[in-house]
């Protein structure tokens, strides 16, 4: 094959730490691969793992990779010769090297695993405390004492230890695209400054990071999408001008179609125009995502521009402890005896502490589940006879937690008739593990990989771009028709996808038909989407124009109660956000109205 031709086909077998056992053995099964990449890594994964690493040294990597993913298949793939790169090995990667080196070696396959060292500076934290870096989105200072801190590597590492002969690179961390973007630098011979090519590669890895995700999983039309439970995990079939098309395995269930992949286009980013990697800040507003054919989606070339100087840090901090406690309520009144019930609980522990003179609660959380907590002025199931109280609280201390956890049980006697429960006994205390995120520069953070014992340094250009991402026109301006108007539910003009970064929670929604957008943009407004979720968003509302896919991204800041493990609410990623919003309720003309 010319260089021009040449297809490199990536399938996606993790989108979390917890993902399904059946992904890799169907992707190496069907999927004709000549790399299959895994990704474990999201901020509370950190957070879990820095806190499992606390317990026992050798732990802070993600087990499931060795034992779950890679021991059904590490045979077929030594024979297919397909290349595998993870991201498991968390905040100790050398550690998951060493346990899938021993596991190929107990099942006589030679195997060359390169490792990618520098993204813990835990060692430089004293230092970069010292010169008064703060936390990127609280401006608060450093915490004195850490758990983890972790730079968000880029897909050079990647890329130099493939190109030096490892068929397996295990990295810590890293963001989440890089573990495709590697490889096609390699494949393809992309260089550092092949911005929009660079860009174009990490959109591949961006809609195949989160697994099935790209295929139908949590697809707003969620009952089109056919045999969820043999759902085919995502292919990338990838070209040199940065284009790709995305498939899955054949006989698989699920759907490729362009509405799911618009969606997770936008999962998860901010500005569009300045979504910034450490190899490139990316421009996705542009992109054109095409039905080809069924179960087949074409993804044109992004832009891109030089990536800033300075990696993000993503560390951890252990902010004392958490309790979470649960009861059933059943019955009239149900959500009023529920928290009437919680707030007994957290009345009588409260008091507790303080007769015996020890510190109050941290904070404390109540939730309805079953009655719509989440929705607050917009819930419409306050009359439900059947919900799950959850009442959380934190402590600095473990022992007052523990305490608290005995005191639930007592309510299914004391207090609301139709109290029971669906047993597993009392709530476990666990420690708050709460993350935090700064800048570093680049130059202050060495990169390396480990290849058959001997250290590879691999050169990282520092970057010069400002992260701002120049202006595009807004849609044109909508008119309303000299006609009657009706209100229909979002969820009639629009698909969405929301989830989360650290404390903001994003919402993406893409027009179900583009001449719809300038509609959607003059009433989905910022200030409508703050007043909408006032009673759960406490900061400003920013909002950014795709005009590739007839899309808006809606970003809400201190919108998820501290976000990730920090969060106390039942729905801490920002899940949910977007399924809400499509409940909103807007003017459209009738004619539009009745064609719906």
């Amino acid at each position: 094959m010319t260089s021009s031709s040449k297809i490199v086909r990536i399938g996606g077998a993790s989108g979390f730490w917890g993902d399904s056992m059946v992904a890799a053995p169907q992707l190496v099964k069907g999927g004709r691969l000549d790399y299959l990449v895994f990704d474990y890594l999201a901020e509370t994964t950190m957070a879990i793992l820095a806190a499992a690493r606390a317990k026992q040294p050798e732990l802070g990597w993600a087990t499931d990779f060795v034992d779950i993913a890679m021991k059904p298949v590490l045979g077929e793939v030594k024979r297919q010769g397909i290349k595998v790169i993870s991201n498991a090995g968390g905040i100790n990667p050398h550690g998951c090297a060493a346990a899938l080196q021993a596991m190929a070696e107990a099942e006589g396959i030679a195997l060359r695993i390169a490792v990618v060292e520098g993204d813990d500076i835990g060692a430089q934290m004293p230092a970069v405390r010292e010169r008064g870096i703060q936390d990127m989105f609280s401006g608060e200072a450093l915490p004195e004492k850490v758990l983890s801190a972790n730079a968000y590597l880029g897909a050079a590492p990647i890329a130099a230890a493939l190109a030096a002969g490892a068929e397996v690179v295990i990295t810590g961390r890293c963001v989440d695209s890089a573990v495709t973007l590697g490889p096609l630098m390699r494949e393809f011979g992309w260089t550092h400054d092949d911005f929009d090519l660079l860009a174009s590669g990490s959109l591949a890895g961006h809609i195949i990071e989160c697994g099935c995700q790209a295929t139908g999983g949590l697809h707003t039309d969620w009952e089109e999408i056919p045999d969820w439970a043999n759902i085919g995990y995502p292919i990338v079939e990838c070209h040199a001008d940065g284009s790709f098309v995305l498939i899955k395995p054949e006989g698989t269930g699920g759907k490729v179609v362009r509405a799911a992949v618009a969606e997770q286009l936008l999962y998860e980013i901010g500005d569009p125009g300045a979504y910034l990697l450490p190899d490139v800040s990316c421009d996705f507003r542009e992109v054109v995502i095409e039905q080809q054919g069924e179960n087949r989606v074409r993804v044109s070339p992004a832009k891109g521009r030089p990536p800033t100087p300075s990696y993000k840090v993503s560390a951890t901090q252990q902010g004392g402890y958490r309790c979470a406690g649960s009861l059933v309520i059943v019955g009239i009144d149900a959500e009023k005896k529920a928290r009437r019930t919680a707030e007994a609980i957290i009345e009588r522990t409260g008091r507790i502490l303080r007769e015996s003179g020890q510190p109050p609660f941290t904070s404390t959380y109540i939730e309805v589940i079953g009655a719509e907590s989440l929705y607050g002025p917009h819930a419409c199931t306050r009359a439900s006879r059947e919900v799950m109280m959850r009442v959380v609280a934190n402590h600095p201390q473990k022992a007052a937690l523990a305490m608290f956890a005995r005191e639930i049980a007592p309510a299914g006697t004391s207090w609301a008739p139709g109290t029971t429960g669906p047993g597993g006994g009392r709530p476990s205390v666990s420690p708050l593990i709460e993350p935090f995120s700064f800048l570093l520069e680049k130059e202050a953070v060495p990169v390396a990989f480990v290849l058959d014992g001997e250290r590879h340094a691999v050169p990282v250009p520092a970057g010069t771009g400002d992260g701002v991402a120049p202006d595009v026109p807004t849609p044109s301006p909508w008119i309303d028709p000299d006609e009657p108007m009706e209100e229909v539910r979002l969820i009639q003009l629009a698909w969405a996808r929301s989830g989360d970064k650290g404390n903001l929670s994003n919402i993406g929604l893409v027009a179900r038909r583009p001449e719809w957008l300038p509609l959607l943009w003059e009433r989905v407004t910022p200030d409508a989407v703050g007043a909408y979720f006032a009673h759960l968003v406490h900061g400003k509302v920013e909002r950014f124009y795709l005009p590739g896919i007839a899309a808006m991204n809606l970003l809400l800041h201190d919108a998820l109660d501290g976000g990730g493990p920090s969060s106390m609410r039942m729905d801490p990623l920002g899940k949910g956000m977007g399924q809400m919003l499509l409940d909103m309720r807007i003017k459209v003309p009738r004619s539009l109205a009745a064609g719906l």
